[in-house]
């Protein structure tokens, strides 16, 4: 039976569509149904109602300064010495980001699971974990490894890292946890659902992963391990490199929270977000947000002053996200194309957007942190996305970058 404090809610929000179908549905639908109306935050429709009067808040953007190749080089042994004597005493930990379909790669199966391979099989989840113990044979000890599944894919990732025997990584240093999920709205701020007894939930966002993590059941890991420093990581960059030792010595030798892994733009309109400073804070401020002017401004060298693109590698100090975790973060709604079900009961598969999802960004979080150490890497060595079937950032241009990295496909 729905609660007295539910009723009130979808009365309060105008939100009556929700029981359309309570009638109709069994009672082990009704109980699913249920579970998810007690687990909804009806305060997504606040921030509904509120996007329109608040427009986004005038930011001053300045550039901000990077450690570019040269200077890292100059320390390479250092800073390698530092990030080995972390890994070694378990201070670090990696946090794999991995709760997306492989849907616009044409692949009905997690992301990581999709084969790049050309001559035998390479996964996208084997080569993450290749990169990782490349690390872990330097520096002779194994570092925990969180993967951050959905809803949608989490028992098809852990039943393929299974089938694989983790890819010869020691699976008791392997740890999931899911995403939690976040509703979707239509245009006139109601919510969808997907079928009679279920809403149209969808993982919330990129910057979601810190909230999920330690409301999971391994989040007692961490002090167990006594992890310090966080390293997050998505699962599309098959060149990326995880727990790399020059990049955590750099940002513990930097005294800073937090560190971004970022690669030279390859053109001033590159569609990436750009590290620069916002209200005198670090920031990630994205492609389209890049006015003519920041395009063209140059630093005292004479190059872009806004010239580092990130690649969603991060560092972050296990103790300020502890700090910051109860800052909630803000929500953006992006239009989306959603699956939902119409009056009459029907499943509709919509061409065009028809709503709004909620998701929260990490790079809002390297925000709400005192400073961030923008750390530049060889786009060549360490920037292989595939995001798309074909084109820029696709498979084919993955695997020429693998195959010039002498990585056997």
């Amino acid at each position: 039976m729905i609660s007295k404090e539910i009723l009130a809610k979808i009365e309060k929000y105008d939100q009556k569509q929700l029981l359309r179908y309570y009638d109709e549905i069994s009672e082990d639908e009704k109980k699913v149904f249920e579970r998810e109306l007690e687990e909804l935050d009806f305060t997504y429709l606040d921030i509904y109602k509120i996007a329109g009067e608040n427009a986004k808040k005038e930011s001053v953007y300045e550039p901000i300064a990077a450690m570019k190749l040269g200077e890292i080089n100059e320390n390479k042994e250092a800073y390698e010495k530092i990030g080995i004597e972390a890994i070694k005493d378990t201070k670090v930990a990696a946090i794999l980001l991995a709760g997306g379909q492989g849907s616009r790669l044409g692949f009905d199966k997690p992301k990581g699971m999709f084969n790049i391979g050309i001559t035998k099989d390479v996964f996208i989840f084997e080569r993450l974990i290749s990169n990782l113990l490349e690390v872990v044979n330097k520096a002779g000890c194994y570092i925990p490894l969180f993967i951050m599944t959905s809803e949608k894919n989490d028992s098809d990732t852990r039943a393929f890292f299974e089938e694989k025997n983790y890819f010869g990584y020691d699976k008791n240093f392997v740890h999931f946890f899911v995403q939690e999920m976040a509703p979707s709205i239509d245009y006139n701020g109601k919510f969808l659902m997907e079928s009679k007894y279920k809403l149209s939930l969808s993982p919330n966002g990129n910057g979601g992963w810190f909230k999920s993590l330690m409301n999971s059941d391994v989040s007692d890991k961490f002090n167990e391990y006594g992890i310090e420093w966080l390293n997050v990581f998505a699962v599309d960059n098959v060149l990326q490199r995880i727990a790399d030792p020059v990049f955590i010595g750099a940002t513990i030798d930097s005294k800073k929270p937090s560190g971004a892994k970022v690669v030279r733009k390859a053109s001033p309109d590159e569609r990436v977000g750009v590290v620069c400073k916002e209200n005198n804070r670090p920031s990630i401020v994205e492609y389209y947000e890049l006015t003519k002017e920041m395009m063209e401004k140059k630093d005292e060298s004479g190059e872009p002053a806004y010239n580092y693109g990130v690649i969603l590698n991060y560092l972050f100090n296990f103790k300020e996200l502890c700090n910051i975790m109860n800052n909630k973060l803000t929500n953006h709604m992006a239009e989306k194309k959603i699956t939902y079900i119409d009056d009459n009961g029907n499943v509709i598969t919509p061409e065009s957007p028809n709503g709004y999802k909620f998701e929260t960004l990490i790079l809002d979080m390297i925000n709400m942190l005192d400073d961030c150490l923008v750390f530049e890497v060889e786009r060549n060595k360490e920037f292989a996305p595939i995001k798309n079937k074909t084109g820029v950032d696709s498979i084919d241009s993955a695997r020429a970058l693998l195959k010039e990295n002498d990585i056997e496909l």
